[in-house]
């Protein structure tokens, strides 16, 4: 008759398992069951709300926050962003990846060191060019911000662009296609599943970006979802309940998106991490 040990390291997995799952979930609960409460409801923010059918809230943020507004500012940034960081991140990636001249090797460390320097360093600089060029409190501001000041889709395009074979290139230019009809007809259509992944990384931290918008459009008509939610803020107290249904609408698009579209996060990820 065998006897079997006992496996003290499967219960420490399930534990910090556990541990792991109650601090992922744990905030959402607290804003789930305070969006739903009342201002007269008192006790632990951790209590269930009387009804989860209250929807004064909801109703109070759609009013005070201009969320419709707020919407379309943020979409208009988010769409205006994509665009200038997939056109210039396929064009530099396609030169750096495809094109062989003097001093690719100098720009390709200066994108890196661009990487490494914090951002907070710059602001002055970056808050004193924008002002000169007249895009302080428009929404052109965040836009030259998200286009210029991020290289990372840079180095995911041209991860993929490692991946294509130059054999393809060399039959265009057989056939006298031009460098840029090659980009065009060739390079840009195989890089669908990195700009998948782009869209989707980028749209999502534009969304949840505040810092940029609270400091660069400080104008009340050029509110974003992100900076709707500090007019239920003030310097001694704080609307939890406004603030908590806020976040709870502002999360639904970017949970929507993320369930429907995570496995192209998860493939361009790894496709442009393994070489073919």
């Amino acid at each position: 008759m065998t006897t079997r040990r006992f496996d003290f390291v499967q219960p420490i997995k399930y534990v910090f398992l556990l541990i792991g799952a109650f601090v992922v979930l744990f905030p959402p609960y607290v804003v789930l069951v305070n969006a739903f409460k009342r201002e007269d409801e008192g006790g632990s923010p951790f209590a269930l709300p009387a009804s989860f059918l209250n929807m004064d809230n909801f109703k109070t943020v759609f009013e005070r926050a201009d969320l419709g507004h707020a919407f379309l500012n943020t979409l208009v940034i988010i769409v205006a962003s994509l665009i200038g960081n997939i056109i210039l991140g396929t064009m530099v990636a396609f030169a750096l990846g495809r094109i062989e001249f003097r001093g690719k090797g100098i720009i390709l460390g200066a994108f890196l060191f661009a990487t490494l320097i914090p951002t907070i360093t710059t602001q002055v600089v970056v808050f004193s060019l924008l002002q000169d060029l007249g895009l302080y409190n428009t929404l052109g501001a965040p836009i030259m911000l998200f286009i210029g000041a991020d290289v990372v889709q840079i180095y995911i395009y041209l991860q993929f662009i490692k991946n294509i074979p130059e054999e393809l290139d060399e039959s265009a230019m057989m056939d006298g296609a031009s460098l840029f009809r090659i980009y065009r007809t060739v390079i840009f259509p195989l890089l669908g599943p990195a700009t998948a992944t782009l869209v989707i990384l980028k749209t999502i931290n534009i969304y949840n970006e505040l810092y940029i918008p609270f400091l660069y459009m400080p104008k009340t008509e050029l509110v974003v979802v992100s900076t709707s939610i500090m007019r239920f803020a003030g310097n001694n107290q704080a609307q939890w309940g406004n603030i908590c249904a806020a976040i709870l609408l502002i999360m639904i698009p970017t949970v929507v998106m993320y369930l429907f579209l995570q496995k192209y996060i998860f493939s361009g990820v790894t496709s442009g991490a393994v070489k073919g």
